[in-house]
């Protein structure tokens, strides 16, 4: 097979700025940006199918305010009539768009066209005019054929333009005009010149304090490391002159992937706007996601000043309005990105939270649960979607589901145990095991509903008297408390019931010995417990884990009552059925103990005897 080129050989090397003394790598994001939401614009001409139905933009733009956006670049007025007429529609419409919410819209360095695009803000209460033009060497060689001075007068020029039709317009006084300009192309562009067309541009404009001229500065195409981005951005802050008269805005593309990146170090370089769409929709790879930036910073403790705390909402309406699906591992917005299949990652999640619980710790307190950077309910998550269980999980997953779903702590032993039952159903299922099927997987392994082989009828449980070495001296109570206990009751075995009496040094020894009677001989090697719920609707959970002697496979059993000895007699009969199933259809009780469909029990000696 003939070798192929190099592709490497016709690509030229980016050349980053010479800048040694660069402030920007020691400065930190201490608050939030000027955010600018271009979802109605940028983002929806890179649609497959615009948003063309005004209801669908309609519904888009209300979310955009109720989230928090201040600023919204709504469309291309000069592009199309469609575009001309939503602006219209929300400027004459009482009510539809808030007071201190500034709408946006673009045009080309174009007369006729500028024209056209403040026609359409006429008696907007805030109105921003944005135009732009590309200055980097290879648009202004290849599509304009203009020269740096050239580009330089016409942007000048228009914006000497919008002037006149905005601020400077005695009719246009009742809306609080802005202006920005955009030298497209940015990252592409000598930082020389972009600082000198810039200049032309603010002279034109007049920009004061109060209201500054917005510099839009963007990476049109990603070309380099996020780093080189932040140099440009730091140039300009630096070599511009009047910078307190000048907000300095981002618009990163993500062609390297990088536009999350450059936009933060851009901010720390001396940005003051970020301009993106939420999840990242926009030309090519897309634009910077504001959803990712504005919830980065959250867990840098800083308020990013959008409400995302319902995010799956905002994503019905994105996915409905674009067409395009929020990828799951997206950041924050994946449905897959909150929880975790992989059985370590699983079992650290799930510590975390046990310890959060076990330190009392509130919302408010300090956020620390490992694998999860930003706690799931402040994006309107809750902890059931956390942990996800396949084939893969370990233990610690399907435990996750039960403590929730259950309130069930499991011992460690039984989350080993049940996680082999729940990894044989889902290779059987061939896919993820649902929280209700795990749920209800445990319910019925450990018979937490019915247990169809045993079930307690009636038991007593008492002190063996007949062992007390002495009776008690006159006018004071035998003490009972290192006696023997002796457990007689009636257990319902496969629908018939059984007088069964044992002896043990407690109310579990002494059940396990009747069973014992039976053929059921378990030893107990671990017993849990602790309680569900609080006040007087509490219950005890036991867990009990039995082994037979010669039998290497241990066996458990799950109790759950009012009563603690009548939970802890449950669990050790959920484990006495787990152990009869394992025994593949062997008579649970031996032919020389039946009588007549019931059971001979051996004489109070006898038994002692086999107990001990």
């Amino acid at each position: 097979m003939p070798m192929l080129k190099d592709p490497s050989k016709k690509y030229k090397r980016f050349q980053p700025l010479n800048l040694p003394d660069r402030q920007w790598p020691d400065k930190v994001i201490e608050k939030a940006p000027r955010w600018l939401a271009t979802d109605l614009r940028d983002g929806n001409q890179s649609l497959v199918d615009p948003m063309q139905n005004g209801d669908q933009k309609w519904r888009y733009f209300q979310m955009l305010t109720e989230l928090g956006y201040k600023e919204i670049e709504v469309s291309f007025p000069s592009a199309s009539q469609t575009d001309f007429d939503f602006t219209r529609r929300l400027i004459e419409t009482p009510g539809a768009v808030p007071d201190d919410v500034w709408l946006q819209v673009l045009s080309p360095c174009r007369e006729d066209l500028i024209r056209r695009t403040v026609d359409s803000l006429k008696g907007a209460k805030k109105a921003i005019v944005h135009i732009y033009l590309a200055t980097s060497e290879c648009f202004r060689r290849v599509i304009f054929g203009f020269s740096e001075d050239e580009s330089v007068v016409l942007a000048s020029k228009c914006a000497a333009l919008v002037r006149s039709l905005t601020k400077d317009d005695p009719s246009q006084s009742g809306t609080e005009w802005a202006f920005e300009f955009s030298p497209e192309t940015f990252s592409d562009t000598s930082p020389e010149f972009v600082v000198r067309i810039c200049e032309a541009v603010k002279e034109a404009w007049g920009p004061t304090k109060e209201n500054p001229i917005i510099f839009n500065l963007p990476a049109t195409v990603e070309m380099s490391t996020p780093n080189v981005y932040a140099d440009q951005i730091e140039y300009f802050c630096r070599n511009i002159s009047e910078r307190e008269k000048i907000c300095v805005s981002l618009h990163p593309h993500n062609d390297r992937g990088c536009a999350v990146a450059a936009a933060e170090l851009a901010q720390m370089a001396g940005a003051d706007r970020v301009e993106g769409c939420l999840f990242g929709n926009g030309e090519r790879t897309g634009n910077v996601d504001l959803v990712t930036l504005a919830l980065n910073l959250y867990t840098q403790g800083v308020t990013p000043n959008i409400d995302f705390s319902d995010l799956q909402k905002v994503i019905k309406t994105v996915e409905e309005c674009n067409k395009i699906e929020v990828h799951p591992r997206a950041p924050y917005g994946g449905s897959l990105v909150v929880c975790a299949f992989s059985g370590s990652h699983q079992d650290a999640i799930k510590k975390g939270f046990q310890i959060r619980e076990k330190e009392g710790k509130e919302y408010d307190d300090h956020w620390q649960i490992p694998y999860l950077p930003l706690d799931p309910k402040d994006i309107g998550r809750d902890y059931q979607a956390v942990i996800r269980v396949n084939s893969q999980s370990g233990k610690g997953g399907a435990a996750w589901v039960i403590q929730q779903n259950l309130h069930l702590d499991l011992p460690r032993g039984l989350q080993v145990a049940f996680a082999k039952v729940v990894q044989a159903m889902a290779e059987q299922k061939g896919r993820e095991l649902l929280p209700t099927e795990i749920t209800d997987l445990f319910r019925e392994t450990y018979h937490l509903d019915k247990n169809s082989r045993f079930n307690i009828v009636d038991y007593n449980i008492n002190p063996d008297r007949s062992a007390s070495p002495a009776p008690p001296a006159p006018g004071k109570t035998q003490d009972t408390k290192n006696l023997m206990r002796v457990f007689e009751g009636v257990i319902l075995i496969d629908g018939k019931e059984y007088k069964l009496r044992g002896r043990g040094n407690g109310p579990i020894s002494s059940a396990a010995n009747a069973l014992r009677t039976i053929g059921i001989d378990l030893d107990v090697q671990d017993y849990k417990e602790h309680a569900v719920g609080r006040g007087r609707e509490v219950k005890a959970a036991t867990f009990i884990e039995c082994v037979a002697p010669g039998v290497e496979e241990k066996v458990w059993g799950v109790g759950i009552h009012e009563d603690v000895v009548q939970s802890s007699l449950i669990a050790l009969l959920s484990a006495a059925s787990n152990f009869a199933s394992s025994r593949h259809g062997s008579p649970i009780i031996p032919k020389q103990t039946l009588t007549n469909g019931g059971l001979q029990v051996p004489d109070m000696q006898s038994l002692e005897h086999k107990a001990e």
